[in-house]
């Protein structure tokens, strides 16, 4: 990666910017899900962000993006002897990112001589607004500075913080370097130090967005305010009244921080809206957030086959199309776990991020009602799992090894590891339904529905995240009745899981078999539902719109 031209160590775009989006914005984000080929996340968060990106550089918006090179990206997801699932870490390379030559450091504990670098992910290679990606993996860096940046969410808690120092108070002064910017847009709040950092410079408030995405503790993340001020988290050692004012007793909350800073802040869904106000109410932070619902890019997700035939109202060569999709995805079936499963046969898919609320194995909630619906007469259906569980997220481990362990008694189960960009459009383009099954208002959107139903998959749902504002029953998907969310998850799964059998006994399966014509109209009419209203145009346009407007 060699020293790129001086246009990318100012602000640049390969375009004259749109005057409706002509507002300079960065837009922080840990992970940017963006091409198969570049290893950089490790699910939804990235995904929705890459598509962002995508439809900022379609729609000409004045915008770059600020994220990190992680030297081993997530982790590769492969398996033991056992076919158990096993994490492993190896060094990525990208030939096509360039060095732009801008350098600037940070302090982390007790070092304030840390080097931040950034390189540049060019609008031409994958169609994005610029990308500035940040590394500390450099020469000049003692050892544990250079392993910074080497794996997206590091379990080791120091490593995390410092990642947020690199990202928020290195990305800030990457974006100063180019000339800074009229609108910081943080995506989560992994990138927090940006806003002390910038406050300490006399940037206004309402120079300050936000987005939260999630209602889970875990994604919003909460740590010793004392310990992170003499870690260099703020930017610069607070003093203690200054310090106290940003903490709830001695905790500072990310989310809480970031909500106070920002001018406006916005949910990811209009249910997740009502949640994430009701979360900070007491707070008084609930005012600031309004809903713009998460969207993917149609353009980069859809088969376009699937779309001629689609627009074409073509059922025939549709479903022509379909099949062959399928056909790619059950090779590579065959490929992982030696099972030869049926082009023929109705093809369910749970496939996404792996953590406990999103209930993976809900279908085997009832062996016996699970046995039976595996061995239907005449009217046979077959399932594929996929996805990536927090490597020390041993629990969802757990499952999927589960998962795999159940699998070798059905030769209509199997169970993929490799869940990334690749996989997840061969999952969606080859499916016919897409399963979503997590505990109903922990999803804060979830967008893996969004890419199925842009490929003919209908969705099987809760009524959770951007399900309310898309789904119709019968029509455009299948919902499963809402569980009161008050009632202990025993409750709650046992009433999903009944639900679940019933709707695919006498609803999903008899429509596939029976009736095929109704069956390609709710295929028709989700593919035309989810379109422009979940495309991330509607959602690049939005932020400029609703969230970055004066």
């Amino acid at each position: 990666m060699q020293a790129s031209p001086s246009k990318y160590r100012t602000w640049y775009h390969p375009y004259q910017p749109d005057p409706k989006f002509k507002t300079r914005a960065a837009y922080f984000s840990m992970e940017f899900g963006i091409d198969q080929g570049l290893k950089i996340y490790s699910g939804g968060l990235g995904f929705l962000a890459g598509s962002h990106l995508k439809s900022a550089h379609d729609l000409k918006q004045n915008l770059i993006g600020v994220g990190m090179l992680w030297k081993y990206g997530y982790y590769d997801q492969g398996r033991n002897p056992d076919r158990s699932m096993r994490a492993e870490w190896i060094e990525k390379k990208y030939d096509y990112l360039e060095d732009t030559g801008l350098e600037v450091t940070v302090t982390i504990n007790d070092n304030p001589n840390v080097k931040v670098k950034a390189f540049v992910l060019k609008p031409e290679i994958f169609g994005t607004v610029p990308l500035y990606l940040l590394s500390t993996d450099l020469p000049e860096n003692d050892h544990l500075s250079r392993t910074i940046t080497d794996r997206l969410y590091d379990a080791n808690d120091e490593t995390r913080i410092s990642q947020s120092i690199v990202l928020g108070v290195g990305g800030a002064k990457i974006v100063q370097a180019l000339g800074g910017a009229d609108i910081y847009h943080l995506n989560e709040g992994h990138a927090l130090p940006a806003f002390y950092y910038l406050r300490h410079l006399g940037v206004d408030s309402s120079r300050m967005v936000f987005t939260t995405h999630t209602p889970e503790k875990g994604g919003n993340e909460e740590r010793n305010g004392y310990h992170l001020n003499n870690r260099g988290f703020f930017g610069r050692t607070l003093p203690q009244p200054e310090l106290q004012a940003e903490l709830v007793g001695d905790m500072l909350n990310f989310t809480v921080s970031a909500l106070r800073f920002a001018k406006k802040a916005n949910a990811v869904s209009k249910l997740h809206a009502r949640v994430a106000r009701s979360m900070w109410e007491p707070f008084g932070l609930d005012k600031k957030i309004i809903p713009i619902t998460n969207a993917q890019h149609p353009g980069f997700w859809t088969d376009p086959g699937l779309l001629k035939a689609f627009e074409k109202e073509n059922a025939r060569v549709f479903l022509k199309r379909k099949k062959e999709l399928k056909e790619n995805l059950l090779k590579l079936v065959l490929d992982q776990t030696g099972k030869q499963l049926d082009p023929g046969v109705l093809t369910i898919v749970w496939a996404r991020r792996f953590a406990a609320y999103k209930r993976a194995d809900l279908l085997l909630r009832d062996l016996e009602r699970f046995r039976s619906l595996m061995a239907r007469p005449g009217q046979p259906v077959q399932i594929i799992w996929a996805g990536k569980p927090y490597p020390m997220d041993f629990g969802a481990i757990q499952i999927f090894d589960r998962l795999i362990t159940t699998s070798r008694e059905y030769p209509n189960l199997a169970v993929l590891t490799g869940y990334e960009i690749g996989l997840s459009k061969m999952l969606k383009e080859g499916s016919d339904v897409w399963l979503n099954t997590p505990r109903i208002t922990r999803e804060a959107s979830g967008t893996s529905g969004m890419t199925a139903a842009m490929n003919g998959s209908l969705n099987l749902t809760v009524n959770d995240g951007w399900i309310p504002e898309f789904a119709k029953h019968g029509k455009n998907a299948f919902v499963l009745p809402e569980a009161d969310a008050m009632q202990p998850h025993s409750v709650q799964d046992d009433l999903d899981a009944e639900n679940l059998y019933r709707i695919l006994e006498t609803e999903v399966i008899p429509t596939y078999y029976d009736q095929p014509e109704a069956w390609v109209k709710m295929v028709f009419r989700a593919m035309k539902d989810v379109v422009p209203a979940f495309s991330s145009h509607r959602m690049a346009a939005d932020y400029y719109r609703q969230l970055y407007k004066a």
